[in-house]
């Protein structure tokens, strides 16, 4: 039986992130996933059906963390839709995503295990799929100069960026970050 405490439930999927950030998804067991939750041994495996289940809730709430908050995107809405916000836009979003670095180390993670799992690789496709869907019908409303084909770019590039960071953090400062974020703006995106 699958236990539904939902506040319970989101505290282990947490622990599991931080499972697989520090240990790789090798090392994400119940059994560690109860250790870093601080809860009883046993626990996860009331709340997941197994291992699958566990990667896959793992993986959808790495996503629920790395939105916006409601104040973000009202600010973005107000703002005006030109190349300069757009670039102020993506330096906000790679130090969003790289804010949270256990979470996209545990996503990266999550992306080599959907190498070996179809069934997650299938959840990862459809979620980083709906993902810029969303981001490009946001930046076709929002009025912002480019087109879908930009907003793609950006978004692989500054995916690599944001890799970059995590893992090797002394690759760039962070004021070259900043003037890469603000090149592939003026570079990709047409006025």
């Amino acid at each position: 039986m699958v236990r539904r405490n939902d506040e319970r439930r989101a505290a282990l999927v947490d622990a599991a992130i931080e499972v697989l950030a520090a240990e790789g998804a090798r090392g994400l067991t119940f059994r560690a996933v109860d250790t870093e939750a601080a809860v009883p041994p046993g626990t996860a495996s009331n709340y997941f059906a197994n291992r699958d289940d566990l990667l896959t809730q793992a993986g959808a709430r790495v996503y629920e963390r790395l939105q916006p908050d409601e104040a973000t995107i009202a600010r973005q809405r107000s703002a005006t839709p030109d190349r300069e916000t757009y670039a102020m836009l993506m330096r906000e979003l790679v130090g969003r995503v790289s804010s949270f670095r256990t979470g996209y180390l545990a996503l990266l993670e999550l992306r080599l295990e959907a190498t070996r799992r179809p069934a997650l690789r299938a959840v990862l496709t459809e979620r980083v799929r709906a993902d810029v869907d969303a981001n490009v019908a946001y930046h076709q409303e929002s009025g912002l100069p480019g087109d879908a084909t930009a907003v793609r770019l950006l978004y692989l590039a500054f995916n690599w960026l944001i890799v970059e960071q995590l893992t090797l953090p002394d690759v760039f400062s962070e004021a070259e970050r900043e003037e890469l974020v603000n090149a592939a703006v003026d570079r990709i995106v047409a006025p």
